[in-house]
């Protein structure tokens, strides 16, 4: 490594004493029934470190390597670890972020060719996770390494053996998307950094500042820069420095606390001092468990099978890793202007995958965390007002352009009908008309025109084309809209996009059976295969956006010539397999015949048998994925977490039901997992599920009792369950009758 400054520090004084701040553990230690581990193998793309319900910090260790496995940093089958740095994405398939990248080791130390570099082996039997904690043991210099963070810091305890150790802080290295453009660090005093790493990647122009406090001073400080050279000339530096420690007796502990911020240095100081003021790091752990507790525990499962507890408490964690805070203790924040805006008492989020988590993950945030919900849509209006639309996929102040749909829209509106929060409506209206309407972007302007997105007219905003998706992505989001204004009293908007939503209907073909690519002449895609994935369906086939309908299933019924058609073209998409030996794409996993489980546009089409009087078949389907699609152990994901969207999934179908319609405000009764589940809500009322006889055979309901009586109806209503109602299941081991009208 280049010497561009060697810096030797004599050290005579230590920070302050530890302030202790352990907190007490509630009687039920859920952060202990979370496996970090899960989805950190196969197509997961999870990471096993520290994080608190929705934390701006994600403190992971990176393997190293670059490569789709490793989009998260982490890559289960992987033996090196190269780093430990503060930001990560769970379960996308977006390679980006790893900012702020720790590495202890001692001298000598192990150095491979890039893109690896400065490492050490691991091993997995060394290894340990749970909820806001992580840890390993560096094989190659016996330091044990341990992760905890609070909501804006990242606080880690190396334990040296006796001799000199060294931390590196590596702001050049760059994986996947990612690339340095510039960076800086600079000495605060002995046992304080702090600096900045700018980067481009999915995350354009993204800006993280940090500050660091060292437990103990350090003895000699090294900087390695280097010009980072982008289009012919030099933009930044990226930089490289060593920390040089005396660790006198063999176990000693060092205790780096990291605040991170994406406003100024200053910011990250703040947010240091307001969250990790001392170096207690048990303190931090406690208090990280008991946060995790509080969160977790908003839902009571009882059952006696602990992998099915795992699973489930597991599912919820991550559905709560994301959407992340992305404002300062103070308020401020960097918007997608450039500009540094602040909050007057709200919390600022991001990390928006939308596309995918608009039909669970948001829905359920409804129930658990409604404050937030608030908050995220003031972060949705703020957005807007500073970028003149609302969000698709927005990351650290940035909008990604990922995905599709204007999905920020039906979390907005769902919000709105439950009444949830005191954001402004009328503002929150104009947003999603606005955006709605930019004639410019992605095809809008055509859908508007001639009622679909031609696939054939691609515009500079429409380059991955997708245009069968667009349309039915674009439809549903119009019906939410509809949905507003006609509560609000709109009557000719309500109109208006009730008529937009109904766009769905031009571009099915009867002929086929199956939503159709179209030209702008209207004359629908020649020689066209159902089982084909092709640029113009999003991820995904004709068979598994057919259903892509949830504003309007029985319309979709009526399209398919009525409930036995339906019924037989369900059956089908579980059954038919395409010809054998047929390389699927990534994102087709977890199948079941057509259905793909670990992509989101099939999440609700198991469902869908409640509205054609099949429900035993939903119940089948749902205890099988639940059963065989999600389990306890690394590869125990079928498909891209994204950002909690998969894991939703899992807990509402845990709980026994599912938000077909994520803004109709009914959920389609499944399968329940567990003899009994409590739901509390923030209103003081406890939703409560009993199913005493279920277990692996008796996953058919018989009947449904709610508060007591007969129940007839396929659906439980969000009333019932801010009501606090009790609903009780008769299970049983073969189908029950049609149950319900």
């Amino acid at each position: 490594m280049k010497k561009f400054l060697l810096l030797t520090l004599v050290i005579g004084v230590l920070l302050g004493a530890c302030v202790s701040g352990k907190q007490t553990q509630p009687e039920t230690d859920y952060s202990s029934l979370v496996n970090p581990f899960v989805g950190t193998d196969f197509t997961g793309n999870t990471y096993p470190g520290a994080q608190v319900p929705f934390g701006m910090v994600q403190l992971s260790p990176d393997n190293g390597l670059p490569g789709w496995d490793r989009i998260s940093g982490y890559f289960y089958p992987d033996s090196t670890i190269s780093g430990f740095s503060h930001t990560h994405l769970s379960g996308t398939g977006a390679g980006d972020l790893y900012d702020i990248s720790f590495m202890p080791v001692i001298m000598p130390y192990q150095e491979a060719e890039a893109p690896l570099g400065i490492y050490s082996k691991f091993s997995h039997q060394d290894e340990e996770a749970s909820a806001g904690y992580y840890s390993v043991l560096l094989k190659d210099y016996n330091i044990r390494v341990e992760l905890t963070a609070t909501e804006r810091c990242g606080i880690q305890r190396y334990s040296f053996p006796k001799g000199r150790a060294t931390v590196f802080l590596n702001l050049k290295k760059a994986m996947n998307w990612d690339v340095t453009v510039d960076s800086h660090i600079e000495i605060v005093d002995s046992c304080t950094i702090q600096g900045f790493r700018f980067s481009d990647g999915w995350a354009r122009n993204q800006r993280v500042y940090f500050c660091t406090r060292f437990s103990k001073p350090f003895m000699a400080f090294e900087l390695d820069t280097t010009a980072v050279q982008l289009k012919g000339g030099q933009v930044g530096s990226a930089c490289v420095a060593r920390f040089d420690f005396q660790t006198s007796v063999g176990g000693e502990q060092i205790v780096f606390s990291t605040g991170l911020s994406g406003v100024s240095m200053e910011g990250a100081a703040g947010n240091l001092a307001a969250e990790a003021p001392h170096n207690d790091f048990d303190s931090y752990v406690s208090a990280a468990r008991s946060n995790w507790n509080r969160q977790l525990g908003k839902i009571e499962v009882t059952g006696t099978d602990k992998d099915d507890k795992m699973n489930f408490y597991t599912a919820l964690y991550h559905s709560m890793l994301a959407p992340t805070i992305f404002s300062d203790v103070d308020g401020s924040y960097r918007g997608p202007d450039g500009q540094i805006h602040r909050t007057d008492g709200w919390v600022n989020y991001g990390t928006f995958s939308l596309w995918d988590t608009f039909r669970a993950a948001h829905p359920l945030f409804t129930y658990t965390e409604p404050q937030r919900v608030n908050d995220m849509v003031k972060s949705f209006l703020a957005f807007y007002e500073q970028n003149g639309r609302l969000p698709v996929w927005n990351l650290w102040g940035s909008e990604t352009d990922m995905m599709i749909g204007y999905h920020a829209v039906p979390v907005i509106v769902d919000a709105y009908l439950k009444g949830i929060g005191d954001f402004d409506a009328e503002k929150a209206l104009t947003a999603c008309v606005a955006t709605a309407s930019l004639d410019n972007y992605r095809g809008i302007g055509l859908y508007k025109k001639l009622g679909y997105v031609p696939y054939n007219v691609v515009d500079k905003y429409n380059a991955d084309n997708w245009s069968l998706s667009r349309t039915l992505e674009y439809a549903y989001d119009d019906y939410c809209i509809a949905l507003m204004a006609r509560k609000m009293g709109k009557t000719a908007l309500a109109e208006e996009f009730q008529k937009r939503s109904e766009s769905y209907k031009n571009v099915f073909n009867p002929s086929t059976g199956f939503m159709q690519p179209k030209n702008d002449k209207g004359i629908f895609q020649p020689d066209f295969c159902p089982d084909e994935y092709t640029a113009h369906i999003c991820e995904s086939n004709a068979w598994q956006y057919l259903w892509s309908v949830q504003q309007d299933i029985p319309g979709l019924i009526a399209l398919a010539g009525g409930s036995g058609r339906f019924a037989e073209k369900l059956d089908s998409m579980f059954t038919y397999v395409s010809v054998k030996n047929v390389d699927l794409p990534l994102f087709s996993t977890g199948m079941i015949g057509q259905y793909a489980h670990g992509n989101e546009p099939s999440h609700h089409v198991i469902y869908l048998y409640n509205k054609v009087h099949e429900p035993w078949k939903t119940q089948k389907y749902v205890a099988q994925v639940m059963r065989e699609l999600y389990f306890n152990a690394p590869a125990g994901l079928c498909g891209n977490e994204d950002c909690g969207q998969m894991s939703a999934w899992y807990v509402f179908s845990a709980m026994g039901f599912y938000p077909v319609n994520p803004v109709g405000g009914e959920y389609e009764i499944g399968t329940p997992l567990f003899p009994e589940m409590r739901m509390h809500l923030d209103n003081g009322k406890t939703f409560t599920a009993l199913a005493p006889n279920v277990n692996r055979q008796n996953i058919y309901i018989h009947s449904v009792k709610v508060n007591g009586r007969p129940y007839d109806k396929s659906y439980l209503t969000h009333q019932q369950i801010m009501d606090g109602a009790t609903v009780e299941f008769e299970m049983g081991a073969v189908p029950g009758k049609c149950w319900y009208h």
